[in-house]
């Protein structure tokens, strides 16, 4: 294991004989891969990650961000693409006599249901999923031609009807599981409190983490802010359904370089909710942008905006949902880390007849199912990236924009951007 502080590699018996430590310049190691049980991680592994997630020092991220980067790089690959090919065509060749055709079959159904296993594992990513779900199709073409000649060498159609049967079951797994991987649900390969063991071990010996933000602070004492800047309003607001996601855009100095107020459904930040809202409440062409996890307490945030007194009731500004959305996930070619609870699926049952009505069948049938996809599973800079093109796009809801769906009346407009980056 490479040294963080000077490069130097080193090996294990040197590790353990300088008690942790490198043997050129004798900085500490924060972690031992090989005492570690499920999950092993090496200091260079744990810096580039920092790096990688705060894009170079430049982004500030959230704890829970760290633990949905570092459970994606971690997945275990499963037995998957092509190493199994040799060995099963050497079995096949090998046992390709009519008395020992059996073996080349159990082989077969073995790989098939070891591929489909893994095409639907929960600990696995969309990536290695969709590749056992390739392995499957290639699996049964192999088997199917490979079959075909056999039984006709064989002269069997008993063979013969076995192997193609075989074969098209294989090939049709794989399509099907290929079609449903970015939809399969997920679970994380270790808990929240590791990670905050990890950061507190790292820190101790590295020194403070400089772009991960703490939990956001509630301050009810109001801030005083200059009157001059009070007699202004803003154009736009971004109202977030969790303080911590308010609080990265904030850290981020999202709302200097794209002149908009953040705050969150939860009131965040409380020293100048009460002040900012008074000053949007002053601009009659304001458009809100609406930012939130794709469970039922998010979905239900644009209802909340409209029908709150404390926000928008009886107001005619127009409200753009960013996301995320049933079918912004059901759409997307690209895997979200989805998971799934039975709170969820019940509270899924409750909401209010009128969200249910701005919702297709087959996104309540998502939402229903329990499943459900934070908004902390993204990088800091897809949020900003995804947050500002659905602001570019909403400049001109006149024209036609195919990004942005109408959703509701004349008076009391929401659009919906349709895709989440």
């Amino acid at each position: 294991m490479k040294c963080i502080n000077c490069g130097t590699d080193n090996k294990l018996k040197e590790r353990t004989a300088n008690q942790g430590r490198c043997l050129k310049c004798n900085h500490p190691f924060a972690f031992e891969p090989t005492s570690m049980s499920k999950v092993k991680i090496t200091d260079p592994f744990f810096a580039k990650a920092i790096a990688d997630i705060s894009a170079n020092n430049t982004l500030f991220f959230t704890p829970k961000q760290l633990l949905y980067f570092l459970d994606n790089r971690l997945r275990a690959k499963s037995f998957s693409g092509f190493g199994w090919l040799v060995p099963f065509l050497m079995i096949s060749f090998f046992t390709a006599i009519p008395s020992y055709f059996i073996v080349p079959f159990i082989f077969s159904f073995i790989l098939i249901i070891n591929f489909l296993k893994s095409s639907r594992s929960s600990k696995l990513n969309n990536k290695d999923r969709q590749s056992n779900a390739k392995a499957l199709q290639i699996l049964g073409g192999i088997i199917l031609a490979g079959g075909i000649l056999f039984s006709i060498n064989v002269n069997s159609f008993a063979i013969f009807v076995i192997f193609v049967s075989m074969g098209m079951l294989s090939i049709y797994l794989g399509t099907r599981q290929s079609g449903r991987i970015v939809l399969v649900t997920q679970e994380f390969l270790f808990s929240e409190s590791q990670v905050q063991d990890w950061l507190n071990r790292w820190q101790q010996i590295n020194g403070s983490i400089l772009k991960i933000l703490p939990s956001p602070k509630q301050e009810n004492k109001p801030a005083t802010i200059n009157p001059d800047v009070t007699a202004y309003s803003f154009d736009r607001l971004v109202v977030c359904d969790s303080a911590s996601i308010a609080q990265l855009l904030i850290a981020n100095n999202f709302h200097f370089e794209n002149n908009c107020a953040i705050l969150s459904i939860t009131g965040y930040p409380q020293s100048i909710f009460d002040t900012t809202m008074q000053m949007l409440r002053r601009n009659p062409d304001l458009k809100v942008y609406a930012v939130h996890d794709c469970n039922p307490r998010g979905i239900g945030l644009v209802h909340k905006l409209r029908t709150n007194a404390n926000w928008f009731l009886n107001s005619e500004i127009v409200i753009i949902d960013i996301g995320l959305t049933p079918r912004q996930i059901i759409a997307t070619k690209r895997g979200m880390f989805i998971q799934s609870s039975p709170e969820s699926a019940q509270a899924a049952k409750q909401l209010p007849e009128e969200i249910r009505q701005s919702l297709f069948a087959e996104e309540l049938a998502w939402l229903e199912s329990g499943k459900f996809v934070e908004l902390e599973s993204f990088t800091p800079q897809r949020i900003i990236k995804v947050l500002q093109k659905g602001i570019a796009g909403s400049q001109n809801l006149e024209g036609d924009d195919s990004s942005l769906l109408l959703v509701g009346d004349t008076g009391n407009d929401m659009y919906v951007v349709q895709s989440f980056g």
